[in-house]
């Protein structure tokens, strides 16, 4: 049994996809003071897991294993978090349209006795959004909660020239690098 400190619907579903038994609850760490010291998406990423982490083991301690991630995805140099309206969404959607699209998860797994990190990246070159086909997207809501407004396996998945990378690092959680250290 795994504690899976973190609100996202999607990293459930990759662990029940993978059978691991886990109890969500979702632990408050506030990612804003980072966005202006982490310039950086694999800094940011990674001290937004740490301090997510720790913010866990102080509120649940470790009588479970902890499971943590973040994700941010990166466009021209920007790091495009999870937009806060419908308007940031048609920006933050429009940087990734026709472009080379990065997205990082900093995966974190501590138990009593380990503990994994992992920081991983996984590059998407997406067609251009067709604009009918965005403004219906945005319209749907299901950018909300989704770093970079994007999700691989949904909205974006028609629009994917070329993928290197893990999708699960996409999706948010990097499954394969954890299951070793599940067992």
């Amino acid at each position: 049994m795994v504690l899976l400190a973190s609100g996202s619907e999607t990293r459930a579903k990759i662990l029940k996809e993978h059978g691991i038994e886990f109890i969500q609850k979702g632990c408050d760490f506030d990612e804003d003071a980072l966005v202006l010291r982490y310039k950086k998406p694999e800094h940011f990423v990674y001290y937004a897991a740490k301090g997510k982490l720790g913010t866990c083991i102080e509120k649940f301690g470790l009588e479970m294993p902890v499971l943590v991630a973040d994700t941010v995805v990166e466009s021209k140099g920007e790091i495009l978090r999870k937009a806060k309206d419908e308007e940031e969404a048609r920006r933050i959607l429009l940087a990734q349209s026709g472009e080379r699209v990065s997205i990082l998860t900093c995966t974190i797994y501590k138990s009593d006795k380990i503990e994994f990190l992992d920081l991983s990246e996984t590059y998407y070159i997406f067609d251009k959004f067709d604009e009918k086909d965005l403004n219906e997207y945005l319209k749907s809501g299901e950018w909300r909660g989704k770093a970079g407004a994007c999700m691989v396996e949904g909205f974006c998945k028609k629009y994917i020239k070329e993928v290197r990378g893990l999708e699960s690092c996409a999706r948010g959680l990097t499954i394969e690098k954890l299951l070793p250290f599940l067992g």
